[in-house]
């Protein structure tokens, strides 16, 4: 099954000394709640760093990618809460990526996730994807623990639209180009890949440019949506 949808939000964000709890209660108390209410949103996740920075990973599963350039989202990024107004002016070193699903396998989700920020060096997207699934993904899934890895196509004009959420941020988000999630048991076993299928090495066989970008988070909450199939 892999994800629910084709279109995925990926954000990784850090907050300012001291605004951490704020950051937890507003973000399942309010946030990820409002953002499943949003139609076509299906899954929201946040996840905390064991390894790597910023400090937050958090990522939407939509319909499509359509669904987070749609009038309903816009309205809701142009009218934050007072709430949200507060917390997000706290938000440090912000990258929010929209982006379409180019390969997902596995199914259900994993405790532990990396997160993999990469550059292509192919000529053309199919020859990429297909390098990643043969040299990289396939291999991944192959190996015990591994719970899903998905392939994310990042769309730029869609990411750096301006609203009024994203002005609260201050300095521009942080845009990535290909995103590599690999979904595990345990931070153990995606330590393991390190030094066989998620190794450098294998990024670089699959046409990656130098460069790229790890972090492992451990998820701490997860809301399925209503309007999944």
């Amino acid at each position: 099954m892999g994800l629910l949808g084709s279109g995925v939000l990926a954000i990784w964000n850090g907050v300012a000394p001291g605004a951490d709890a704020q950051f937890a209660a507003w973000h399942v108390r309010e946030h990820i709640p409002e953002r499943m209410a949003v139609p076509g949103f299906l899954r929201g996740r946040r996840y905390t760093a064991i390894e790597g920075s910023p400090k937050y990973f958090n990522f939407y599963e939509t319909e499509t990618s359509a669904t987070l350039t749609s009038p309903a989202y816009l309205a809701r990024l142009d009218d934050p809460s007072s709430w949200t107004r507060r917390v997000v002016a706290e938000f440090r070193d912000t990258s929010r990526t929209i982006c379409d699903v180019a390969l997902s396998l596995g199914q259900g989700e994993g405790g532990v996730i990396e997160t993999i920020r990469l550059q292509s060096a192919a000529a053309d997207h199919a020859e990429y994807r297909a390098a990643m699934e043969a040299e990289v993904m396939r291999a991944l899934m192959e190996t015990p623990g591994i719970t899903g890895v998905h392939l994310l196509h990042g769309r730029p004009g869609d990411s750096m639209r301006r609203t009024a959420e994203k002005a609260l941020r201050g300095a521009s988000d942080e845009v990535a180009d290909w995103i590599l999630l690999v979904e595990a048991l345990d931070a153990g076993t995606l330590r393991e890949t390190r030094e066989g299928a998620g190794a450098d090495r294998a990024l670089a066989r699959a046409k990656n440019k130098d460069g790229w970008r790890r972090g492992t988070y451990a998820l701490q909450f997860s809301l399925t949506g209503g309007s999944h199939p």
